[in-house]
């Protein structure tokens, strides 16, 4: 008898070592609910050792642009010649304006190099910034207005759709292995004009973008032919000279759209290319693909320069951080990757979403990144702290489409629920700011009712694309869907 009972005991030790143990965690303490919320993923929770290396998300200082001049003629005879126009630098002017480094942002000697500018490229910049300056200031009690464009007889060809920096183009991805260009604005498509009547134009003119284009060709929108197969992803650089395509037939092509015709056609990927996107700077683009690959690419070469590997299915979605140095992708094996551009490899790994990703966006600062997809979930994470930050539900289906507004205060999401919803993004990213002043508000309402500003309904078309415009104007598009 006493021999049991010593066994019973033995037994009894035994057991209380296996339940109380103790794991040192790196980091923010976490609840409950967090780690259900980081759960999911197929290849299982990421570790800290994924997420301790340093990332630079803060933007770099503005290039010197220099300022815009315009000469005139100084005979009285020339006074209906045009006037010309160029950037010329200043020392009073924004360009010689000196700015601090943000230490936040990458070191001068790890940034990825790009062509130095162009004037005419300064010039589209230079218009950008002013056009951007008079963007209002989005917040709860300021809402933006939102314009739908619903495209008809096309929700079984119709994959993607895409809108232009400037807000002035829109394009779509067909089944049909076509690409279409709409203009939005009243000014329409044209192409340049023939070699001899080009060789006649003043090129230092102010209006030489006006007069190199032939006003014969001008049309509301033009179709692209050359993939062979269904198209899934379109793209527009920051001046709408070039335009990117992705499709089955595993290329990638560049289109002019001064000529309206293919340029380059990229070969590399070995299936299906879901998702292309060009860098917001332009000369640099990057893919995403169904060979369990996303791939950095450059205008001046035929072939990739990197190629991040590391997800276990599709890479269904991939986006560039403002800072241009790394790129985010969403994968069917429910994680989110953040790569540095410069080595080519992981420096941070997120898991929780319990399906396929298939939208990705930046906040403007560069800190935060947004995902959602199949599971009808958005996740905030902190890139710095490469964390978690908040879970948003309230979507019904698939969450195709995120947008952060021009000044980082709002973010906008749409899908297959036929939906446009708002979430309150300054107080996503600002939790300990504004907890006391919600729990005020109404201490029983949870943070995701609290978060979503306003929710707007289609009547039947599922939201295929988000897009601020630089004054803050809310822009969606997608495919109508008719009554069965």
């Amino acid at each position: 008898m006493a021999a049991h009972m010593q066994h019973i005991h033995i037994i009894s030790c035994i057991f209380i070592i296996i339940i109380i143990q103790f794991s040192v965690f790196e980091g923010r303490p976490r609840s409950k609910q967090t780690i259900e919320a980081t759960a999911g993923a197929v290849t299982g929770e990421a570790t800290f050792e994924a997420n301790k290396s340093k990332v630079y998300y803060g933007i770099p200082p503005e290039p010197d642009l220099g300022v815009v001049i315009e000469e005139e003629s100084e005979d009285d005879d020339d006074k209906d010649k045009p006037k010309k126009k160029k950037v010329k630098k200043d020392s009073n002017g924004p360009g010689k304006k000196k700015q601090e480094h943000n230490p936040n942002a990458p070191p001068l000697n790890r940034q990825i190099q790009f062509p130095v500018m162009k004037d005419s490229d300064k010039l589209v910049k230079i218009t950008l910034m002013r056009e951007a300056a008079k963007r209002i200031r989005l917040g709860p009690d300021t809402l933006p207005s939102i314009c739908f464009y619903s495209v008809l007889n096309a929700h079984t060809s119709l994959n993607t759709v895409s809108m232009s920096e400037d807000s002035s183009l829109l394009s779509g991805g067909f089944e049909d292995s076509s690409v279409r260009v709409w203009s939005l604005t009243p000014k329409k498509l044209r192409m340049l004009k023939s070699p001899s009547e080009l060789a006649q134009i003043d090129k230092e003119a102010e209006d030489v973008l006006e007069r190199i284009m032939d006003h014969r060709t001008a049309v509301e929108s033009r179709r692209l032919i050359g993939h062979s197969g269904p198209v899934f992803s379109t793209s527009f650089n920051t001046d709408n000279s070039f335009l990117l395509s992705s499709s089955a037939d595993r290329t990638v092509r560049l289109w002019s759209l001064y000529t309206f015709s293919s340029l380059v056609c990229f070969k590399g990927h070995n299936y299906p290319v879901w998702d292309v996107q060009f860098c917001p700077k332009g000369h640099y683009f990057a893919t995403a693909s169904h060979d369990r690959t996303a791939r950095l690419w450059s205008t001046e070469h035929p072939q990739p320069l990197r190629i991040l590997a590391g997800h276990v299915s599709d890479v269904n979605r991939v986006a560039f951080h403002p800072n241009c140095n790394y790129v985010a992708t969403g994968s069917c094996d429910r994680t989110v990757r953040f790569w540095d551009l410069n080595t080519g490899s992981s420096v941070r790994f997120f898991t929780g979403h319990k399906g396929a990703i298939y939208s990705l966006a930046f906040s403007p600062d560069g800190r935060y990144l947004a995902s959602s997809g199949v599971d009808k979930r958005i996740l905030v994470w902190d890139l710095a702290e490469g964390t978690l930050l908040t879970e948003l539900k309230g979507h019904s289906d698939t969450v195709y489409s995120l947008r952060f507004s021009r000044d980082g205060n709002m973010l906008a999401s749409g899908g297959v629920d036929n939906c446009v919803k708002l979430w309150d993004a300054r107080a996503i990213c600002n939790p300990e700011d504004d907890e006391e002043e919600r729990s005020n508000e109404n201490p029983e309402s949870s943070k995701c009712e609290t978060f979503e500003l306003g929710s707007y309904p289609t009547k039947r078309t599922p939201v295929h694309c988000l897009h601020f415009t630089l004054r803050n104007l809310l822009l969606a598009s997608g495919p109508f869907i008719p009554s069965s």
